[in-house]
């Protein structure tokens, strides 16, 4: 099995055992989050970068991995990401390289995927 669909499946799993517990807040968390990156005044490509780079300065690799699954599913391309992870780098300082890594190793899964 791929990280990808790992991390895919892991998230389901556990996004069906937390919204079983019916809290109100973490359901309309939820929804809020996946209402923030619909189509709005920014679309959804711009959106899906802007988490990129937030979740990568914050050192998230779960988020990064999420966004950039959004993001290819989206149309980004390798060279528009390959800005993302500059501007992260920049922002964020040495500290994000190593999940720049880990975020181009996820991205040419995704690129072999597709």
């Amino acid at each position: 099995m791929s990280k990808i669909q790992a991390f895919n499946d892991y998230r389901s799993k556990m996004n069906d055992v937390i919204l079983a517990e019916d809290n109100k807040v973490l359901k309309r968390f939820w929804s809020l989050d996946g209402a923030a990156y619909s189509e709005g005044a920014l679309n959804v490509k711009t959106k899906e970068l802007l988490g990129l780079v937030a979740s990568m300065v914050l050192r998230c690799d779960d988020c990064i991995t999420y966004h950039l699954i959004q993001a290819k599913e989206a149309g980004v391309t390798k060279p528009e990401i390959y800005e993302v992870f500059a501007i992260a780098n920049l922002v964020g300082g040495s500290i994000v390289i190593p999940h720049t890594r880990r975020a181009a190793e996820v991205w040419q899964e995704l690129e072999h995927d597709s």
